[in-house]
């Protein structure tokens, strides 16, 4: 299981957070997320596919050259994980920087905490 928290964590920076083709992102979200997933962020709480598709789409159309790159590497406890990152465009400094954890559920995310460590605006 611990490969497999590794593998959620890193593509979902990626392939959801980091995708801006809705089709791939769209995809990804299928394969890596529970149908009843929460996503706890700090601007509110996101239930499901739909909802995530829609914010991860809208969140990257505001910055769509940004990357997100690991800052550490993943942790894995039980049926957990995090994962420092950071945000900017490729091959500057991030403009922000936070952690992901989730909880895994059948190996998928049935749950994202998302902590900024500074705001994103």
């Amino acid at each position: 299981m611990e490969d497999r928290t590794h593998e959620l964590l890193f593509r979902n920076l990626q392939e959801v957070f980091g995708e801006g083709d809705a089709v791939r992102r769209r995809a990804a979200i299928k394969e890596l997320y529970t149908l009843d997933c929460m996503i706890y962020t700090p601007m509110g709480v996101i239930l499901g596919h739909d909802a995530l598709d829609k914010f991860s789409g809208e969140l990257r159309a505001t910055h769509p050259h940004f990357v997100y790159t690991p800052h550490s590497k993943p942790q894995a406890l039980h049926n957990a994980g995090r994962i420092a990152w950071g945000s900017g465009p490729r091959g500057d400094a991030p403009e922000y920087t936070g952690w992901d954890v989730i909880i895994a559920r059948d190996g998928k995310i049935a749950a994202l905490y998302v902590f900024l460590d500074s705001d994103p605006s």
